[in-house]
C-alpha cells in the first residue's frame, strides 16, 4: 500500500499492505507501535502531501476515505511525550484551589500582622464571597473534567502543561489571591457597587452563570455519543444565540466576581481569560461553518449575544 516515513525521510515501514476496505488510520498507527514501540499512537501525526496540500489522517476513518495509492508516503511526525487532556484540566484546575485556600486558611504566612493589632484582623466579607465562588467554581470545573466532558483530542503535548498551568495557578492563584486576602481588604475601586444590595445582585448574576455554564457544557457533551468524535450543531439554551455560550456564561461570571473584589489583579485575569475565549470561539465558529456549511446558523454570533 504505502510507505510510512518522516519528514527527515527516515523509513519507518517499508511498505505498509492493508485492506483499504476495511482498515482504519487506526490500523496504520498500530503498525508504527509495531515497528517502533517508543512511537505510542497519540505520539503520532499522520499526514499525506498532495498537490492541494497537506491532508491530515483523522484516526478512527476508513483509509479508503484517502484514496492512498500504492507506493504513497504516508509522514509521520512524533508530538512527543503526550498528557491525557482529563489530567491536565484535573491539574490546572487543582492550582487555584489550593492556592486561595492557602492565603484564605493561614494569613500569617503571606502578611505581617498590620500595626496596632495583635492579630489578623477578621476576613471581610468580600473575602470570604472571593473564596466562596473560586472553591465552588473550581471544584466544580474538576467535578465537570471527569463526570462531564468528553475531549474531541485525547492528549496533548506534555511540553505545553506548564503553559497552560500559567493561567491558573499564576493568574488566578497567586496574582488574584495576594491582594484580596490581604488584611482588611475590602471593595475598594467601585465605591457604588459595595453595598448589600449591589452584593446580592452581583452574587446572583455569578449563580446564574455558573448554573448556564455548567447546563451548556452537559449540552455539548449529549452531542456526543461516549467512546466517539461525533460532531452535531448544539442548540438550546443559549446555543441559538451565539456559538459558544460557555465560555459567555464563564466570563460573565468572572466579571460579577471582578465588581464585588474591585481587584486589579482580579480584572486582569478576568480579561485574559476572555480574550483567550474569544479567540477560541472564533475558530470553533469558523469551524462549524466549515464543517456544517448552510446548515449552520448564520444569524449567530460568535461569543456574545446581538453583539459580537
Amino acid at each position: 500500500m504505502a510507505t510510512v516515513t518522516t519528514r527527515n525521510g527516515r523509513v519507518l515501514i517499508e511498505s505498509l499492505e492493508l485492506d483499504s476496505a476495511t482498515a482504519t488510520v487506526d490500523d496504520i498507527c498500530a503498525a508504527i507501535v509495531k515497528a517502533a514501540p517508543k512511537y505510542t499512537i497519540p505520539r503520532q501525526r499522520l499526514t499525506l502531501q498532495r498537490p492541494e496540500g497537506v491532508v491530515v489522517l483523522k484516526r478512527g476513518e476508513l483509509i479508503s476515505k484517502y484514496n492512498i495509492q500504492k507506493g504513497e508516503k504516508v509522514y509521520f511526525k512524533d508530538l512527543g511525550p503526550q498528557v491525557d487532556w482529563t489530567t491536565v484540566f484535573l491539574i490546572e484546575y487543582l492550582g487555584p484551589i489550593l492556592i486561595h485556600s492557602m492565603f484564605y486558611r493561614f494569613p500569617t504566612l503571606f502578611y505581617r500582622v498590620p500595626e496596632g493589632l495583635e492579630a489578623m484582623p477578621p476576613r471581610t466579607v468580600t473575602q470570604v464571597v472571593t473564596m466562596l465562588f473560586f472553591m465552588v467554581h473550581f471544584l466544580k470545573r474538576e467535578l465537570e473534567t471527569v463526570h462531564v466532558h468528553r475531549f474531541s483530542n485525547d492528549t496533548m503535548p506534555l511540553r505545553n502543561l506548564p503553559k497552560n498551568c500559567f493561567h491558573y495557578w499564576i493568574l488566578g492563584g497567586l496574582f488574584t489571591a495576594y491582594p484580596i486576602y490581604a488584611p482588611g481588604f475590602e471593595h475598594g475601586y467601585f465605591p457604588g457597587l459595595n453595598g448589600p444590595v449591589a452584593l446580592t445582585l452581583l452574587s446572583l448574576i455569578w449563580i446564574f452563570a455558573e448554573v448556564s455554564n455548567y447546563k451548556t457544557h452537559v449540552i455539548l457533551r449529549d452531542l456526543r455519543p461516549p467512546g466517539t468524535r461525533v460532531r452535531n450543531i448544539p442548540k438550546g439554551y443559549g446555543f441559538d444565540l451565539v456559538t459558544c455560550p460557555n465560555y459567555f456564561f464563564e466570563i460573565l461570571g468572572w466579571v460579577a466576581i471582578s465588581l464585588i473584589t474591585g481587584s486589579i489583579a482580579m480584572w486582569i485575569f478576568t480579561v485574559a481569560g476572555a480574550v483567550q475565549m474569544y479567540l477560541w470561539a472564533v475558530k470553533k465558529h469558523k469551524r462549524y461553518i466549515k464543517e456544517f456549511g448552510d446548515k449552520y446558523p448564520r444569524k449567530r454570533k460568535i461569543l456574545i449575544p446581538f453583539v459580537l
